[in-house]
């Protein structure tokens, strides 16, 4: 059970992850952002679920669909969306753009580009943290096309045999690019991964943050104190394509309206805390009003800042 202010809290961390995507997506069709994006709208509740448990010494990494994690973990929507624009004032300083962003000062390492590589970056990032005794875990998201790398079976394997801290996130949201899951998962189902490895797996509503909530913290404490790895399968669904330049063909309009209506986890979780709280939808619109500004001065700050000098090239790169 949570408290009303913890409550509105996670009410606007989800609100701020989507209205920052529409709004990326905005700006990605007027031609501010330029290459790859990767939106997480519907997929709130998972992360802004995760993160609540986490503490600030525990590591976090995802593939490219970053932009919710950045945001969840403290990084500021004006520095997110000038990353995506390429701008100076990104928290990249525009090098690493929607595919690559990243925050040492936040513990988040990618933002990685090639599937599934998160996967034994992250069980690397939970060696690090036994290494140093640091009592700090590594939170790895993954999509259930990662799940069908060779690299993330080694990284299992490593993971269970040294008895490394990590908590595995399997997002499941049933489109690996455009091609769905039950086309390329044989076996069961990805929720019997892990038994090869003795890694339990743990199911997730992620279109419900309640769930997610209760089940991440569970994990991440068994994680914390035992240094085993746990994998938490979420069962998750995305309303846009695979990127911006993906239109989704392969999926019917009527089931992603069906999710929506049904599922979808920002409506669900308003009418819980009006209905278990008594809150005035009144004062739900205002958060919402109050996300939409930020998010709205972040875009017009993203795309008023300069651009990186040229000096800029070769810093921070290895050549």
């Amino acid at each position: 059970m949570i408290d009303l202010e913890t409550g509105l809290n996670l009410y606007s961390k989800m609100l701020q992850a989507r209205l920052f995507e529409e709004k990326a997506a905005e700006l990605y069709t007027l031609g501010h952002i330029s290459g790859f994006c990767h939106l997480y709208i519907g997929q709130e509740a998972v992360v802004v679920g995760i993160a609540h448990n986490m503490q600030a010494q525990d590591s976090c990494i995802t593939s490219y669909r970053d932009h919710a994690h950045m945001l969840t973990l403290g990084v500021s929507p004006d520095a997110v969306m000038a990353e995506l624009c390429g701008k100076a004032t990104g928290c990249c300083k525009g090098k690493g753009g929607s595919m690559h962003i990243y925050s040492r000062e936040h513990n988040f390492f990618g933002g990685n580009g090639i599937v599934g590589a998160q996967v034994p970056l992250g069980t690397g990032l939970a060696f690090a943290h036994k290494y140093k005794k640091d009592g700090g875990i590594s939170v790895t998201f993954f999509g259930d096309g990662a799940a069908n790398q060779g690299q993330v079976y080694e990284a299992f394997n490593m993971a269970s045999l040294w008895k490394l801290p990590v908590l595995y996130v399997l997002e499941n949201n049933h489109y690996a690019m455009g091609t769905a899951a039950k086309r390329a998962v044989s076996g069961q189902s990805l929720k019997t991964r892990g038994d090869a490895f003795g890694i339990p797996t743990v199911s997730v509503d992620g279109m419900d943050i309640l769930d997610v909530l209760e089940k991440s913290k569970d994990a991440i404490d068994k994680v914390r104190a035992t240094s085993t790895p746990v994998i938490l399968h979420i069962d998750t669904y995305r309303y846009r394509g695979h990127s911006m330049s993906d239109p989704a063909t392969y999926r019917t309009r009527e089931e992603v309206e069906n999710v929506k209506k049904t599922r979808d986890p920002i409506i669900k979780f308003k009418n819980y805390l009006m209905n278990e709280f008594k809150v005035d939808a009144a004062r739900l619109d205002e958060i919402e009003e109050e996300v939409a500004g930020v998010i709205e001065n972040s875009a017009k700050n993203a795309i008023s800042a300069p651009y990186p000098d040229a000096s800029e090239l070769e810093t921070d790169v290895i050549l």
